[in-house]
């Protein structure tokens, strides 16, 4: 058989696509791989998106912001000083994109300024933190993206 630079470039592309394949193959059959970016309930939350979008602007309003930060202990989440901790009431969600199994719900009851998301619930990486809140029959939510 002759080798010229027409089989050099046959041989070359059937590797190439060989090697695509092979990683196409991979990447789709491991579970390591496998990443759950979408909610199963996509079309409720649709219908609720103008609630959401309003809470927002409330939490836009207030004179103080919802901060979090690492601490020892877990992840703090520290409401405005300006707010009765005694009048709220909500739920603290905290999804993570890469592993639907590892999202969970918290009751978000104040004792003070600060709620705690305990350090043995969360594992190191991204984590999408969604608090729903209300405060004097007022709906408000904040949304924030933390890698912890």
């Amino acid at each position: 058989m002759k080798w010229n630079w027409g089989t050099g470039l046959a041989i070359w592309l059937v590797l190439f696509i060989g090697f695509i394949l092979y990683f196409v193959i991979r990447i789709s059959t491991e579970k390591k791989y496998d990443y759950d970016l979408v909610t199963e309930q996509y079309y409720q939350k649709e219908l609720v998106f103008q609630q959401e979008f309003d809470a927002e602007e409330n939490s836009k309003s207030l004179n103080g912001k919802i901060t979090g930060k690492k601490s020892n202990a877990g992840w703090m989440l520290s409401f405005p000083e300006t707010i009765n901790y005694s009048e709220v009431t909500g739920k603290v969600l905290l999804y993570r994109p890469s592993n639907k199994n590892l999202d969970f719900e918290l009751d978000l009851k104040l004792l003070n300024n600060t709620f705690l998301i305990p350090d043995s619930r969360l594992i190191p990486g991204r984590w999408n933190t969604i608090v729903y809140w209300n405060y004097k029959g007022e709906d408000y939510l904040y949304k924030n993206e933390i890698v912890y």
